[in-house]
Formats: structure tokens, sequence, C-alpha cells
């Protein structure tokens, strides 16, 4: 069992930027992908960004492709989420999920292990 936990959330303007951390602990962080879904209210949850075991593989959602970037460091246990360019319609709790597999399209049906999610509200 993989337990992660998000922080980095938090007030932006639009335009600005932010780095979310997933850290996680418990099973070893190199067996899982994982991907970065968020869900803003009223509205279902969604894809925005996956890594591979490695690293060596992203993708992003078409909404945020080219102002988020993605990146792990497993000697951390850690995984970034670098957002650029917020916009308002970025406002959004923001959950990281892990999975041994590698799902594409991931689905957070896909996910059994989440964090708790960390709030991302930017003001226009």
């Amino acid at each position: 069992q993989i337990y992660l936990v998000e922080s980095g959330g938090g007030l932006v303007q639009a335009g600005g930027s932010l780095r979310l951390s997933c850290a996680a602990s418990g099973d070893i962080f190199s067996l899982y992908t994982v991907v970065w879904f968020r869900q803003a209210p009223g509205k279902e949850r969604e894809f925005v960004a996956g890594i591979n075991w490695t690293g060596s593989n992203t993708h992003f959602a078409d909404s945020v492709k080219g102002r988020f970037t993605i990146s792990r460091d497993n000697a951390k246990n850690t995984v970034y989420l670098q957002m650029y360019s917020l916009k308002s319609e970025d406002t959004a709790v923001y959950h990281c999920a892990a999975s041994r597999n590698w799902y594409y399209p991931p689905r957070p049906a896909d996910f059994g292990n989440w964090g708790p999610g960390t709030q991302v509200t930017v003001s226009s």
C-alpha cells in the first residue's frame, strides 16, 4: 500500500505560478506511476497530468499542455506538478493518485491510492 499527501496549493492571481508536491510513503515509490487529477465544484474529477515510473514518459490534458509540467524524484518519493500561466478555470482541488500500471488515458476508477487533495484557487 502506498500513501500520498499533496501540498503546495493556495491562492494565486491569474497568470501566476504554483508548484504542487505529492509525497509518498509506504510501498516502493518507483513501482508506481503517478497521475494528477483535479475536481472543481460541481464538476467531475478530470485528468491533468501523468508520469511513468522513471519520469521518462509524461502526458497532459489538452487544457494544461504547454502550461504545466510534471516531474518526479524517486529518491525523495515525490512527484511535482509545476503550473504556469494559471487561469481561473484551473481553480480546483488537485489530487495525486498512484498505480503500478500505466494507463492512457487514465480514469479515476483506475486508481486505488489517492491523496486527500490540495486546493488551488486562481483569482482573475
